[in-house]
């Protein structure tokens, strides 16, 4: 399988580290979106990232789908959501708040570094910010909760990472390094907790963003 877009993207690297944590073989392929355009067109007319092309040389975008796909892939031993329903509900209200935060995130981004400062609507921004303050601080309720249910030695859902764990972590650092004024730690102390944990695992430092640049 090959795996197409930058390591800086949040659902490029939740991707990376969700292939590698299910024991799935793929080449990683640093193509932007934004530098590489055509090279990404190539493959993916619609230039989304992340792109999968499946071994069967299927093109599949969107983190999500490509996530639920890898999931009939995966030994069920591998797979990154919990079986119990209870659970899995509870983990997809993790995941729901992360991505949410990402998505903020790209917004407020987009909107400083491509948008002209004369043409920034300030009444926009204080919206987005506050969407995203909401998504974190619901999401540090979240990981708490199942944090305190947790060994001090487990993740949230078990003794593995999960989506859940992987997709909260991955949010929380994309987030820090390019707002680090909407992070901080000692106001989310459960998130940020999980990110340096998930952060010194094989498969998050395989993914360090620096490394697709």
């Amino acid at each position: 399988m090959r795996l197409i877009g930058m390591l800086d993207s949040p659902y490029v690297r939740r991707v990376a580290i969700s292939l590698t944590l299910m024991d799935l073989p793929f080449d990683h392929e640093p193509v932007s979106v934004f530098r590489d355009y055509d090279a990404f067109a190539a493959i993916n007319p619609v230039v989304k990232a992340p792109t999968l092309v499946t071994e069967a040389g299927v093109v599949l975008m969107e983190s999500g789908l490509i996530l639920e796909h890898l999931e009939h892939l995966a030994p069920a031993d591998r797979r990154l959501s919990p079986i119990d329903l209870a659970d899995h509900a509870r983990a997809q209200r993790i995941v729901g708040l992360a991505l949410a935060a990402c998505e903020k995130t790209v917004q407020l981004v987009y909107e400083f570094k491509l948008r002209p400062e004369d043409k920034q609507h300030q009444p926009w921004i204080d919206r987005v910010r506050g969407q995203l303050a909401a998504a974190y601080r619901l999401l540090e309720m979240e990981v708490e909760v199942e944090a305190a249910a947790a060994s001090a030695t487990s993740w949230l859902f078990g003794a593995r990472p999960l989506q859940a764990d992987v997709t909260a972590a991955v949010a929380w650092s994309f987030t820090a390094s390019v707002l680090p004024d909407a992070t901080a730690a000692s106001d989310h102390p459960a998130l940020a907790d999980l990110t340096r944990r998930a952060e010194s695992l094989p498969a998050f430092l395989a993914s360090n963003p620096a490394s697709s640049r």
